[in-house]
């Protein structure tokens, strides 16, 4: 896809408007130079009041329909951006986790940062290079009323410089593209700096190695494949202007001697020739921004974020109205990729049966298989394999979204927002008052209208206020991954001993995933995983 295909998908009335008026504009541009030249050489026989009134009237026209063009154009090109952000945005959260997951958080924010910002500054362009494309074709127009055989030489003149430039665009835009590529890993290496300053600090070699193997051959790659194709497209501008001159060269030097014309006319061509110099630097000039926004526009294709059909706001699932009895997975089986290890391992194929109130201990080796079976227990992942059952309702694209509301979670890497976000309860703020409470965290944290005071907190602590949000949310099935790896004996004691057991006497399920095995007796059943099977699923004697 290309900018024009995204904007006429923006707006193409919005489109259609402008173009139309920007030709009058271009029309009417000719017709000012028709006039001016008309008048300097023929001054004596031409009115000087009608003179002045169709001078006076094609430069208001001129002038308005410009006006026009450019204010369509401009709103055209906030609201295609404006789109797009959101079109993104909106793609992403409904894409299935998965598919994030392989694309990667580097991919993604380069598409969101990047690839948007590179076609917003071709965008906002556009509005300029229409009415520039708009003054060419009018003089176009004023050099074909002149005379049909010089425009076919002139024509010819410009063929000739249109695909040379082209040759010259085709390749830069190749080597941008490669640049394009490189930056992708530019942002997994700023993403390595900021996440593992720590490790990158303890070591000075690592640290150095980092910074000349990784960081810096990334980044000479892409300053020298942008380097290549910007110059490409600077060599197609001034080879470009080159040619031009050598086409008013032509027409004031070559013409006469090739066709009878009058010295009136080769006038009238020069000024014609010079007022073109302008829009036509314009738009070379503009050709590089230009076709970085479609490489970033195949770049975002690429990532399975098709932008040809903008997706509508989700609809708002069912209301739970009525508690679960069962939740079922049967030969359930999905393919994961362990951290750091080529092969595929398969989870699965499980038949495991949960019922309301049990407190189920997920327990395993690293890459057993814990968090790829939490995420399809929550409907994150979708089996490759098998059926998920919540009650009679087999799980599927249509009633996954009500599913997942059935669920509160708590991930080993969960994100923790400032806002507590989608809860309409009155008097949340008295509510989340007692919860910070009871999660003895009132002296560093408070809540007012909804928004905490500050996240700035120990990971311990940040998993505290997580669970804030859970309780909130109130849901019937509770999921805690490796939550109490970061607690301090004393808050660990009153997760495992109090909390848990409260969530418990309010009919809530609860799966655990630990590693704390001292705390197995509370639970009411204990599955353990061994490379993606299920080991054993028992029972455990205080059930």
């Amino acid at each position: 896809m290309n900018l024009i295909q995204f904007l006429l998908r923006s707006s193409w009335k919005m489109v259609t408007i402008a173009t139309v008026t920007g030709c009058l504009s271009g029309i009417s541009s000719a017709g000012l130079i028709a006039l001016i030249s008309h008048a300097v050489s023929e001054h004596s026989a031409v009115s000087l009041p009608l003179t002045i009134g169709g001078f006076v009237g094609l430069a208001l026209i001129a002038l308005i329909t410009s006006i026009v063009a450019q204010v369509m154009l401009i709103r055209l090109s906030h609201q295609a951006v404006f789109r797009l952000r959101m079109s993104l945005i909106r793609q992403i959260l409904n894409s299935e986790l998965s598919h994030l997951e392989k694309l990667g958080n580097p991919r993604l924010l380069a598409t969101l940062t990047e690839d948007v910002q590179a076609v917003t500054n071709a965008i906002f362009r556009i509005p300029f290079v229409c009415i520039d494309i708009a003054t060419v074709l009018g003089c176009l127009l004023y050099i074909t009323w002149l005379s049909w055989a010089a425009l076919l030489l002139v024509l010819s003149l410009l063929g000739v410089t249109i695909v040379s430039c082209i040759q010259f665009l085709r390749k830069g835009e190749q080597w941008l593209s490669l640049a394009r590529e490189e930056e992708d890993h530019l942002f997994k290496h700023f993403r390595s700096t900021t996440e593992g300053i720590k490790e990158l600090k303890l070591h000075h070699r690592r640290r150095q190695a980092f910074l000349s193997e990784e960081v810096e051959s990334t980044a000479i790659n892409f300053r020298r494949y942008n380097i290549r194709g910007l110059t490409l497209f600077a060599v197609a501008s001034s080879f470009g202007k080159l040619l031009f001159f050598f086409a008013a060269g032509f027409v004031l030097f070559a013409l006469p001697k090739i066709l009878t014309t009058s010295n009136a006319v080769i006038s009238s061509y020069i000024l014609a020739f010079t007022y073109l110099m302008l829009p036509m630097d314009n738009i070379v000039n503009n050709l590089p921004y230009i076709s970085q926004s479609n490489i970033s526009l195949r770049k975002i294709e690429t990532l399975g974020l098709s932008l040809r059909h903008l997706p509508a706001v989700a609809p708002m699932p069912p209301v739970i109205d009525r508690p679960w009895r069962s939740l079922t997975l049967k030969d359930v089986v999905y393919p994961y990729q362990r951290d750091q290890e080529d092969g595929k391992f398969v989870l699965g194929p499980l038949n495991l049966t949960f019922q309301p109130g049990e407190l189920v201990f997920i327990v395993g080796g690293n890459g057993s298989g814990k968090s790829t079976l939490a995420k399809l227990i929550t409907g994150l992942y979708i089996p490759e394999s098998g059926d998920i059952w919540l009650d009679q309702h087999p799980i599927d694209e249509q009633n996954r979204e009500w599913y997942r509301e059935h669920f509160s979670a708590i991930f080993a890497d969960f994100y923790l927002f400032e806002r507590l976000l989608g809860l309409e309860q009155p008097n949340l703020d008295h509510f989340a008052k007692d919860y910070i409470d009871k999660l003895q965290l009132d002296r560093k944290v408070t809540v007012e209208q909804g928004q905490l005071s500050t996240t700035a907190l120990s990971q311990g602590q940040r998993k505290r206020l997580a669970l804030l949000t859970a309780y909130l949310e109130d849901r019937p099935i509770y999921l805690f991954d490796e939550w109490a790896a970061d607690q301090d004996p004393i808050f660990k004691e009153v997760f495992y001993q109090q909390f848990l057991p409260t969530l418990k006497a309010k009919g809530k399920t609860v799966f655990i995933i630990s590693h704390d095995d001292h705390y197995f007796h509370i639970a009411d059943r204990l599955i353990k995983l061994d490379n993606g099977q299920v080991e054993f699923d028992q029972q455990s004697s205080h059930g």
